[in-house]
């Protein structure tokens, strides 16, 4: 007999509209069932009138200034232990302790999220609105299971994770970007702004320093490439790192900074401090935000102009994204040799571009054939960094900055990326960074310094197609 007629005879009536009939091609199939027939999880269900039941009951509480955070979570436990009781469905003490957990996560800190804040693995975490939470994980994006109660819920997260850095978020102050007391980087965005509710990302501040081995270890570029840069820095070349978003340009600068002989005075500038430097002579420098008043506000460019009546000798800049680039550029041209900085571009020839556009920000009135000059001659290398399909970050271009053609930068490649090795039977890309065959026009720079590179450092291999010099 037939489900249908089975149903029917057992008094069961649908208000569901009639499905169109399946192919008839002699197979038998499963009929789906109804969304309200499929079982629903119960520990989902207590955790969630749990938590509505928290929020009710604590309210305010939740944001007294006069608790500290060992008190709030004493509070928050007996509360809940009272809320449980409650509750009709048996709980195994691993389910009850689970869910204590889960659920004071929500209340106290960052909900849903915390397990992949606690995730060594995970390096950024995405929120789009209460049902849709993504992590970045070895390289790429994953919608995880996770959810937020509602978007209040989501809210309350965020005014907790603002109100720990002094800052607020509201119709009026809208938008959010500051920095966790353990360095994570935290974007938020609320409504009007945020047309589909709430939006948070975090971008995980990483503990543990890698080390060129390690980057050489994940294949971020060879030895020699490291060798080759080690050198530069330590010669007081003035170098460009450039790169998407996500494609490790601060874990880049955290590196080669990292190559400054230890006797040199170093100050550094970010808009939220990332750099981990191990040298004992650093002076660290962070921008301010405007107060609600909209005053007060300390850009990375009045931190440049500043640094440089604190006698530096090298200067470290986090990105340039405006006119300090101006100020920069000027600080390399005079005496202020071998400093780093980073910006956004998907080339070295873009970032050249970005550059001249960053430096109009900050002065109209150069000729464009004046900032070329600037910056022909205060950059003197490029590292180019992408983020590639495979998940991987990597070093694909290593260019240095020849000098002037007419009314044109000229830039010579001397490290590329061999795509054209194809793939590793793993997925992953299977070309490293290899030699152009050609040499830099500073090595006599680098040995007036006393660095001396070795001569099969360029050396060329034999299936590998040399780029022409001078673009």
């Amino acid at each position: 007999m037939k489900i249908g007629a089975l149903l029917r005879e057992a008094g069961v009536t649908s208000n569901l509209p009639p499905a169109a009939p399946p192919a008839d091609d002699g197979q038998e199939r499963d009929l789906p069932l109804p969304e309200h027939t499929r079982s629903v999880n119960p520990m989902q269900a207590i955790k969630t009138r749990a938590q509505e039941a928290m929020f009710r009951r604590l309210g305010s509480r939740l944001y007294d200034s006069s608790l500290n955070q060992d008190q709030l979570h004493t509070l928050v436990v007996q509360e809940l232990d009272e809320v449980l009781k409650q509750e009709s469905v048996p709980l195994t003490t691993e389910e009850r302790a689970r869910l204590v957990s889960e659920v004071k996560d929500d209340i106290i800190g960052y909900g849903p999220m915390e397990r992949f804040l606690r995730d060594h693995d995970v390096s950024e975490v995405m929120v789009n609105g209460d049902d849709a939470i993504y992590i970045e994980k070895a390289g790429k994006l994953q919608l995880t299971d996770a959810r937020f109660v509602s978007n209040d819920h989501l809210r309350r997260v965020i005014e907790r994770i603002v109100a720990h850095v002094g800052r607020r978020i509201d119709e009026s102050s809208p938008m959010v970007d500051a920095r966790l007391p353990d360095g994570s980087r935290v974007n938020a965005i609320i409504p009007p702004l945020a047309v589909k509710g709430p939006a948070l990302t975090i971008r995980k501040f990483a503990k543990k320093k890698l080390e060129v081995r390690d980057l050489v270890q994940k294949k971020a570029f060879t030895q020699q490439t490291a060798d080759f840069l080690e050198a530069c820095v330590t010669g007081k070349l003035n170098m460009l790192v450039s790169g998407g978003t996500g494609t490790g340009k601060t874990t880049m600068l955290n590196l080669l900074s990292g190559f400054i002989p230890d006797d040199e005075r170093i100050v550094t500038i970010e808009d939220a401090v990332e750099l981990q430097l191990r040298q004992r002579h650093v002076i660290s420098l962070e921008t301010r935000p405007p107060n609600v008043e909209g005053k007060g506000e300390v850009a990375i460019r009045d931190l440049v102009k500043n640094s440089l009546r604190m006698r530096p000798d090298r200067i470290v800049v986090g990105e340039c994204r405006g006119g300090e680039a101006l100020d920069m550029l000027q600080a390399m041209n005079t005496g202020h040799e071998g400093s780093l900085t980073t910006l956004h571009a998907n080339s070295p020839r873009d970032a050249l571009s970005r550059l001249e556009t960053m430096v109009l920000m900050g002065s109209l009135d150069l000729p464009i054939r004046a900032i070329r000059e600037q910056v022909a001659s205060a950059i003197d290398l490029i590292v180019q960094l992408t983020r590639m399909r495979d998940g991987s970050r990597r070093v694909t271009q290593v260019s240095e900055v020849v000098g002037m053609e007419g009314d044109t930068i000229t830039l010579s490649d001397l490290f590329v990326f061999d795509y054209d090795a194809g793939f590793a039977p793993d997925g992953t890309f299977a070309g490293s960074l290899t030699p152009t065959g050609i040499r830099p026009t500073f090595t006599e720079q680098l040995a007036h310094e006393g660095i001396q590179l070795p001569g099969d450092l360029f050396a060329v291999p034999d299936d590998f197609a040399r780029p022409k010099r001078g673009r």
